[in-house]
């Protein structure tokens, strides 16, 4: 079973959540099975943690939250799109889900969400999962690069067919064939008069993009103080040097990588994430989250 769930977000900001699993029956605290939060990653949406949330759903409460901009949250077109609106966003759904103490796992940018949420947040929070995101920076030949590839896109598509086809194989960006990718795209298609257009707006998507590629995020991810495990696709964005520069500097990083996996691990490779995450979420499930420090 999946159910929706609205969240009202930063700014009043309607946001669609989606539980993998019939709502826990028990009534206690005891009982009560701990919370896990799936962030999507630019361009994503919350189905795309279905085949996750469904293995997850076995053992804790599993939601994944289609985040501002995305999937069938509201999209306003004055935004905010900015870091803090994504993590304000994060922090409420996890309260007003009772989600608390939490474990985050996010891939791309929602792992950058996750990362700033339990710096900002260590009371709400047991421990992250970070997919395939970058803490350097990606600098403005970067964002320049995301324009002219929105650019390029040949939208509207005909068909779904053409839509996995092109992300799948023609895209200039695709260096071999890959059938995820195509299914990736196409699940974040809609069908309108003239044919399938993505559900986002490609100029929103730059926006919130252009609030993270500029800086490095070095100062937060030390700010982690619970466990977090860094994953990384061997064919991923994220290289190994710092990836394992990320695990040093979180004062309790753990690193994972998953082999023929590219930038969606998760999509690429479902049964090499569940292998590398599975055992990390089992050591952490019954983790004690620490009260923060009272300030004199």
């Amino acid at each position: 079973m999946v159910r929706r769930i609205d969240v009202t977000g930063a700014d009043g900001v309607r946001l669609a959540a989606w539980e993998f699993a019939d709502p826990p029956k028990g009534s206690g605290e005891t009982d009560r099975p701990p919370g896990v939060l799936l962030l999507h990653g630019l361009m994503g949406r919350a189905s795309h943690w279905a085949s996750t949330a469904r293995w997850l759903s076995e053992r804790y409460r599993a939601v994944a939250l289609d985040q501002r901009g995305h999937g069938r949250s509201d999209k306003p077109s004055d935004g905010p799109y900015t870091r803090e609106a994504y993590v304000a966003d994060a922090e409420a759904a996890v309260e007003q889900l009772g989600l608390a103490p939490v474990t985050l796992i996010g891939h791309s940018m929602g792992a950058l969400t996750a990362w700033q949420l339990a710096a900002k947040r260590p009371d709400l929070v047991r421990a992250v999962v970070i997919c395939d995101m970058r803490a350097g920076a990606l600098g403005a030949a970067s964002q320049r690069e995301w324009d002219d590839w929105f650019k390029s896109w040949p939208v509207p598509f005909a068909t779904l067919a053409d839509v996995r086809k092109w992300f799948g194989e023609d895209d200039p960006w695709v260096e071999r064939p890959s059938p995820a990718r195509g299914e990736f795209f196409a699940e974040v298609m809609a069908e309108r008069a003239d044919g399938w257009r993505p559900l986002f707006s490609r100029q929103q998507m730059l926006t919130s993009r252009a609030t993270w590629v500029y800086d490095a995020h070095w100062e937060e991810l030390a700010l982690v103080q619970c466990p977090t495990l860094v994953v990384r696709g061997l064919d991923g964005e994220l290289g190994r040097a710092e990836a394992q520069e990320m695990v040093r500097v979180l004062p309790r990083g753990q690193y994972a990588e998953v082999v023929d996996a590219g930038h969606l691990v998760h999509y690429d490779q479902p049964e090499g994430w569940r292998s590398a995450i599975e055992p990390f979420m089992e050591e952490t499930a019954e983790e004690q989250v620490e009260p923060p420090l009272s300030r004199p």
